[in-house]
């Protein structure tokens, strides 16, 4: 299927990719049609979807039946009256509606909101208010749908709910059988590629969430996701570790790895459990597999040599940057390289471990075909190589990547803030070496300023993790009346350790070994859990917040 939008496919080296990747978009692109229904017409068995939950539930779906229950949905949707631009919300786990109905939307030109089971009513109600959603779709979840029936009264432009399972709430309909009762034949509607398909909220590290709105090119950027980083293979099993309501199912679980013709894994488990998962790879047999660090280093603390390993070809992390320790242990224990690669919501894979890259743990990687990346100071003006500064994408006023988000929506001071001179400020810090790799030092409000050093947190986190009691850590400035600022470590102990003062010391002295003793955390805070957004990603500035309220 990518041979179609690309000029070449396969290149003899990393620096062929990168001068010479180019896609080639379609103004009247649309993914459910011209990908899903079209391998539903080339092969009618081709396998799509296999959903697998921890309960020993298996399904297997083709591209076929994903076309037929997407046009089944679809007509459904406009039976309601939801039209092309409409915005619709869905928290639908992974289930397997929950593809059905990406590209049922897709087909009628609605807006898609994926979002996270773990939303509150206020949540909730935010969303839908800032978005003008009119459809909500959901599991039976009871708390879920407790939340959602609590914040309905308060959407204003809600107009119908709909519900996947056996639990169905007054005055919502049932989801699977208005599917069934529903017809199969579809009549294409046109979009234009420069037509909303997409809203992301962010994970609100930050401020509320903003709006991050995407239109018909999206899916081509994955192209460099699935194929050239994921590595995913035609008929492969591909596995993504991801909530539908993340933006790493639209990086894993869906646009590239079907471009590419892969079979997607829906792993609908209620609570990660690292046994579990293991299993399943087992079971399976995985072709290529992707995960956040956090899941590497719990697949480390259990004993690797039961299981096995061997169908997978390809391994790869995102999400939040990896600890070297993580990548060297991983490998000593499976064989497996782990592959690096950065990007956000707004954009596809900018940087990663490309094929042709020897890997350096702990590194981004270099930068992908088709984005112009670069480190710059606060004046727009590219740094020396070694010198820390923010992560841009430049030339985007000449040429505007495919997968590169539209535009925050109805925010125009995070556009501006983000969109300036030439470029795209991803509001990230990094360094590139001398040799072209890129190394992540953090989120601009994330840079540790004590006694005249600048110290990025995560060269200190990859220290502290090199300490056999430490599972998950975050490294934060606490304030200081003497140096301003200083380094501050939040903790969660491994299995089998106890916090005490002689753990912290323990913890200081090897950090000020392992790297510039500078950087040690002065403050060593134990906890029995970080705080998290919902989509995982370790929430900083509230452990900053909270430190400034003490």
């Amino acid at each position: 299927m990518i041979e179609r939008y690309l000029d070449k496919i396969d290149f003899e080296s990393y620096e062929q990719f990168k001068a010479e990747y180019k896609v080639n978009v379609p103004e009247k692109f649309n993914f459910a049609y011209d990908v899903v229904d079209e391998w539903a017409r080339i092969d009618k068995n081709k396998l799509a979807l296999v959903w697998a939950d921890d309960f020993g539930n298996r399904k297997s779906f083709t591209f076929h039946d994903i076309s037929l229950l997407s046009n089944k949905l679809a007509n459904f949707l406009l039976s309601l009256g939801i039209k092309k631009g409409d915005r619709v919300m869905f928290m639908l786990k992974q289930r397997p509606e929950t593809w059905v109905c990406f590209i049922a939307l897709h087909k009628i030109g609605a807006v898609a909101i994926p979002a996270t089971y773990q939303l509150t009513p206020k949540d909730i109600e935010y969303r839908c208010e800032k978005a003008n959603v009119k459809m909500i779709l959901s599991v039976d979840d009871e708390e879920l749908v407790s939340y959602i029936t609590q914040a309905l009264p308060k959407c204003t432009t809600v107009n119908h709910y709909a519900v996947v399972g056996d639990k169905i709430p007054e005055g919502a309909y049932d989801l699977r059988k208005e599917i069934e009762k529903a017809s199969d034949s579809f009549t294409r509607i046109d979009n234009e590629i420069t037509d909303p398909m997409l809203l992301y909220f962010s994970s609100g590290t930050t401020g509320m969430p903003k709006m991050i709105l995407h239109d018909f090119s999206y899916p081509f950027g994955h192209i460099l996701t699935a194929h050239y980083w994921q590595r995913v293979v035609d008929g492969g099993l591909h596995l993504t570790m991801s909530d539908s309501g993340w933006a790493k199912f639209a990086w894993g679980k869906i646009y590239g790895q079907w471009l590419c013709g892969a079979v997607i894994v829906a792993y609908d488990n209620e609570k990660f459990d690292a046994k579990n998962t293991l299993e399943l790879i087992q079971e399976l047999k995985i072709t290529t597999f992707c995960a956040p660090a956090t899941i590497f280093r719990f697949f480390i603390k259990e004993d690797l040599s039961n299981y096995d390993f061997s169908s997978i070809k390809h391994c790869c992390v995102a999400g939040e940057p990896l600890n070297p320790e993580v990548f060297n242990r991983f490998k000593q224990y499976t064989g497996l390289t782990l592959t690096e690669g950065f990007g956000q919501t707004e954009t596809p894979v900018l940087l990663a471990n490309f094929e042709g890259i020897e890997i350096r743990p702990g590194s981004m990687g270099k930068p992908s075909g088709d984005f112009a990346v670069d480190i710059v100071d606060e004046d727009g003006v590219s740094c020396e190589d070694g010198i820390v500064g923010r992560l841009v994408i430049r030339n985007i006023d000449k040429h505007y990547p495919a997968g590169l988000f539209k535009c925050y929506l109805d925010d125009e001071a995070a556009n501006k803030s983000a969109f300036r001179m030439d470029f795209y400020d991803t509001g990230d810090m990094a360094w590139r070496d001398a040799d072209g790799y890129y190394w992540f030092e953090g989120r601009s409000d994330d840079v540790i300023k004590c006694s005249g050093y600048r110290i990025g947190p995560f060269e200190v986190e990859s220290a502290i993790m090199t300490h056999p009691s430490v599972l998950e850590c975050a490294v934060t400035a606490a304030p200081d009346p003497t140096r301003g600022q200083v380094v501050k470590a939040t903790i969660v102990l491994a299995k089998g350790f106890t916090a005490s003062d002689e753990l912290k010391k323990e913890i200081q002295n090897h950090v000020k070994h392992v790297t510039a003793p500078y950087k040690y955390p002065r403050i060593v805070e134990f906890v029995d859990e970080l705080p998290k957004t919902t989509s995982g990603k370790i929430r900083r500035s509230q452990i900053r917040a909270d430190d400034h309220k003490k």
